[in-house]
């Protein structure tokens, strides 16, 4: 699917990744898993066009939201040295003007999106819709989160980075939000143009908060202020108190996470919250904290489980199949969303607790000094972790899904997935170096709409 050539051309442009000792300092693990997981970035978006896999090394159609990612990615790469600022600006402008150029419209093939947004997954080479997939809000809002990122990152006025900028507020312009509201006004989750829109709205709470961030703010065709209280209407189902914390209670630990890599939420409320005496950062603390705390309970008794090895999310799995562990028969499952108390079959994702660290490091890095010293290069390579694992399963009779099996470890997978790096590569810009949140908290389109929606406080009210 991938460009040939594409590793030995960037393998030049981007120093080699840092031999990491297991016995090495904390602060010397984070360089080494920022740099490794920016390398996944880099050395696997297509530079013709800017489009990054939805998985590597398995052949794979674009992620959307791995583009956005990957936009975030090159800048936090530029600031720390590991590219040129060159280097930087010339990808992102390739991936920003294929998307100014590719496409729109209604017809079911030939297109990359229609009314501003895109199709879940893209051809990497062509940019076309892949196969049936949805028009969706919620991955566009990843990929134009990336895409604000550029823009209040490349803040020279040269010739690039003034294009940059411009591309960014045409493709910010063009997203018709209110389009997306058939239902009104709650935000769709997609459409297709073969059925139309999707018979769901993306209602609290989850990562979709990141939508509704981005409608309420849109420099055009932006939603009205009664879309924030459309989305938190269901905040009272979501609210429960989960191994100890009481919190808005989402299982997959993503839906804490990828709003938080482009937003701070540290010490600003919306009405909700202020009813509720936390803010959205303090509310992601605590599900890591439950998180944690569940894998410490380990309630189904899987292998592996503990105060240093923790971590459920939506990720891959050994397959979808039956099989007794410890003499009781349990369900395995290939891919889902997996979440603490919601589809547990003993996959761990290592970006679960990774991608927390801002929240909760003093539990966060002894989990990756234990990833690394428990399971070594098993699971961490050229690119960092690999999605997923899972220590209860080793049973050689079934055709696995994804990966492999790895004697003493267990079922191992063997892609790494953009969803998961873009998380791991932010939060830890963000936890080291306050390197994104400071960048969009001067963003015009995220303040807006954090104002719009009722927030206030904190860096808010410091203009």
């Amino acid at each position: 699917m991938l460009v040939a050539g594409l590793a030995p051309l960037v393998g030049t442009a981007c120093a080699a990744a840092p031999e990491a000792s297991p016995l090495a300092g904390d602060e010397a693990l984070l360089d080494d898993l920022e740099q490794r997981t920016f390398r996944w970035f880099w050395e696997t978006t297509n530079p013709v066009n800017g489009l990054v896999p939805d998985r590597w090394p398995s052949p794979s159609f674009c992620s959307i939201a791995a583009v956005g990612f990957g936009l975030s990615a090159w800048a936090i790469g530029a600031a720390q040295g590991w590219i040129t600022r060159a280097q930087a600006s010339e990808r992102t402008l390739a991936t920003l003007r294929f998307f100014r150029d590719s496409k729109q419209g209604p017809q079911a093939r030939g297109t990359s999106g229609h009314k501003g947004f895109y199709y879940h997954f893209l051809d990497m080479r062509s940019g076309e819709r892949w196969a049936d997939c949805e028009l969706s809000t919620v991955d566009t809002a990843l990929l134009l989160a990336g895409v604000l990122h550029a823009a209040s990152f490349y803040q020279a006025n040269d010739a690039a980075e003034t294009e940059i900028r411009q591309l960014a507020d045409a493709l910010s312009e063009r997203v018709d939000w209110r389009w997306a509201q058939p239902r009104g006004p709650a935000i769709c989750h997609g459409w297709r143009p073969e059925h139309g829109f999707l018979p769901y709205d993306w209602t609290g709470y989850s990562e979709a908060m990141l939508v509704y961030l981005l409608a309420l703010g849109a420099p055009a065709r932006a939603v009205a202020s009664d879309a924030w209280g459309a989305w938190t209407s269901t905040y009272a189902r979501h609210w429960t108190t989960f191994h100890g914390q009481t919190h808005l209670h989402f299982p997959p630990l993503f839906g804490h996470q990828y709003t938080h890599c482009w937003v701070d939420f540290r010490g600003i409320r919306d009405a909700w919250m202020r009813e509720h005496d936390l803010d959205y950062f303090e509310n992601s603390r605590r599900a890591t904290l439950a998180q944690r705390a569940y894998a410490q309970a380990n309630p189904l008794g899987w292998a592996g489980y503990g105060g240093d090895i923790w971590g459920i999310t939506a990720c891959d799995g050994p397959a979808d199949v039956t099989r007794r562990f410890r003499g009781t028969p349990r369900r395995f499952i290939s891919y889902a969303g997996r979440g603490a108390g919601l589809h547990d079959d003993g996959t761990l994702a290592p970006t679960a607790a990774l991608a927390s660290l801002p929240f909760a490091p003093e539990i966060v890095k002894p989990a990756l000094r234990a990833l690394r010293e428990r399971y070594g290069a098993a699971i961490y390579n050229r690119h960092g972790f690999v999605d997923a694992f899972n220590p209860s399963f080793d049973h050689a009779d079934v055709a696995l899904k994804h990966g492999q099996l790895v004697p003493g470890v267990g079922w191992v997978d063997t892609d790494h997935l953009g969803i998961d790096q873009g998380p791991i590569t932010l939060m830890a810009a963000n936890a080291r170096r306050d390197e994104v949140w400071r960048i969009m908290r001067g963003n015009a389109q995220v303040r807006r709409g954090l104002e719009r929606a009722g927030f206030r406080g904190g860096w808010l009210a410091q203009g």
